[in-house]
């Protein structure tokens, strides 16, 4: 493990929203492994909403964004898939367009900043490889999670496009998520839609079709006896955790399967209480599930 990790941590919307169990239990697992992680607190949006309807615009933020830790002399973490997505397909752009660093120096200027290149943006789970190692991990583990069989969800920005990961997993056949889960000693199953999106980027605009695609999930992984969902993205939690009673309404059927962060999970494996991983925010409960880790 490298000495003294540090990084800006970058929340993005979605998290300080809808996932604080998220934010708490990443924070706590940090700490943990010896990772610092620095609040920032001009932070902005990272533009990923804006990308489809003005991509200059969708720069400019993540610049700005990217901008602020570089004043700081610190690489960036994020927790967000799509958060993650954006910084980095920024800083992959400007890294090569001169004419598109001038631009965006221009929308800076005004607010008394310009442009850092080299900014290092990781998402949480790279760190954990990457600065962390699984050796480390696993010298923390306290309590196995045995028996307990996990379906991993990677989603689509977690490793695309995957020219701007630098070759970190394989988009196609990804292993970094499971190999952490199995750390705890839990159980990763195999199940056909393990590739499939989530369905949250369209939910804004056709919500039956979202939910259908989340829903084609959740019936392949109930079908396999998965006990919970895991994931590192707090948009496919939204479709996963928090509109799973919906599709439960809507489609007349019932999963009751628990949607965890694996912050969450590895924060169970190291020992912390269910309400230091905020457990106690999940919209599917865990307490019956996960009451055999927590006699």
């Amino acid at each position: 493990m490298d000495k003294g990790i540090k990084y800006s941590l970058f929340l993005g919307c979605t998290i300080p929203a809808r996932g604080r169990n998220y934010e708490l239990s990443a924070r706590k697992v940090a700490s943990r492994l010896g990772i610092e992680l620095v609040d920032i607190k001009d932070f902005v949006c990272c533009g990923f909403p804006l990308k489809n309807a003005d991509l200059e615009k969708a720069e400019l933020l993540s610049a700005y964004n990217i901008s602020l830790s570089g004043n700081e002399g610190l690489p960036l973490c994020t927790l967000c898939s799509s958060c993650t997505s954006a910084l980095t397909e920024t800083a992959h752009h400007l890294s090569t367009d001169g004419e598109a660093i001038k631009r965006i120096n221009e929308g800076l200027k005004r607010l008394g900043l310009s442009y850092k290149k080299d900014v290092k943006i990781r998402h949480f789970v790279r760190v954990l490889f990457e600065k962390v190692g699984e050796a480390r991990i696993k010298e923390q583990i306290v309590k196995e999670l045995k028996g307990l069989r996990v379906a991993v969800h990677y989603g689509c920005h977690y490793l695309k496009p995957s020219e701007i990961y630098n070759e970190f997993d394989n988009p196609e056949d990804p292993k970094s998520i499971d190999a952490l889960v199995r750390i705890t000693g839990a159980e990763v199953i195999d199940y056909s839609t393990k590739k499939m999106c989530c369905g949250g980027p369209i939910l804004p605009v056709d919500e039956e079709k979202a939910l259908s695609m989340a829903k084609q999930k959740l019936d392949d992984v109930s079908k396999q006896g998965a006990d919970i969902i895991c994931l590192v993205c707090p948009f496919c939690s939204v479709m996963y955790d928090s509109n799973q009673k919906g599709i439960e309404s809507k489609f007349e059927t019932s999963y009751n399967i628990p949607v965890l962060y694996l912050t969450q999970l590895l924060g169970i494996a190291m020992g912390f209480e269910r309400k230091e991983l905020g457990l106690n925010m999940n919209v599917v409960k865990t307490k019956k599930l996960l009451s055999r880790f927590y006699e």
